[in-house]
């Protein structure tokens, strides 16, 4: 992730974390609670990449692993979110820019059931049952209707910030993105597949096999 990219990020996951201490921790909704951060990391995820997405991540969940009042071991929401921002970052759209609604509340969907399920995993690791006592299913059902309902107010404002503010503008003046067009990672290594498997790929195979006695 590009130096230029820190201050914008810091503030972001710093204005997460006090909403999701201060206040939705305190609503005492039945079932879960609106995971702010894991928002404000899939719309960053969704700008910088996997590799920006990742570390985005890591660094949120940490900060909410050390903020009181944690009850949980230290790292383990830092790997919960580091491995959904990896996750969110693969599925980047053209340069940063998300073209439908539908397309970032199927990625925060998918994040909002696989944190709270991998959250829930790890606690059993550790000796945690308390999602055993609340039941795991609600808490799945109410992460995701929660998550969903904050969605569209709270993805497309930080992907806009993370647009303008944490752009680089010797790599934009460069036509360097991080990630290029298209989808991440996954598209780099479609492009690449595609571009080794040429003619001149075949026609080394077929030499090969002609070399055998």
């Amino acid at each position: 992730m590009r130096l230029a990219r820190v201050p914008v990020t810091a503030v972001l996951i710093l204005l997460g974390l006090i909403l999701q201490v201060s206040v939705f921790g305190r609503l005492q909704l039945p079932g879960a609670t609106p995971d702010i951060l894991l928002l404000v990391v899939v719309g960053l995820a969704m700008v910088y990449g996997p590799t920006g997405g990742c570390l985005v991540g890591f660094a949120a969940g940490l900060l909410a692993d050390l903020a009181p009042p944690s009850d949980h071991a230290i790292g383990r929401y830092a790997l919960v979110l580091c491995l959904m921002g990896y996750a969110a970052g693969l599925l980047r759209p053209d340069h940063g820019r998300q073209r439908s609604v539908s397309s970032a509340l199927l990625v925060v969907a998918g994040a909002a059931i696989a944190s709270t399920l991998l959250y829930a995993m790890v606690g059993a690791l550790v000796g945690d049952t308390a999602a055993r006592h609340v039941g795991l299913g609600s808490l799945v059902l109410t992460a995701l209707l929660y998550d969903l309902l904050l969605a569209p107010f709270v993805v497309p404002v930080v992907m806009m910030i993370g647009r303008r503010f944490g752009k680089d503008p010797v790599a934009a003046a460069a036509g360097d993105d991080e990630g290029g067009p298209g989808l991440g990672t996954l598209a780099r290594y479609r492009t690449t597949r595609e571009a080794s498997a040429g003619p001149g790929y075949r026609k080394k195979r077929s030499l090969g096999f002609a070399k055998r006695p």
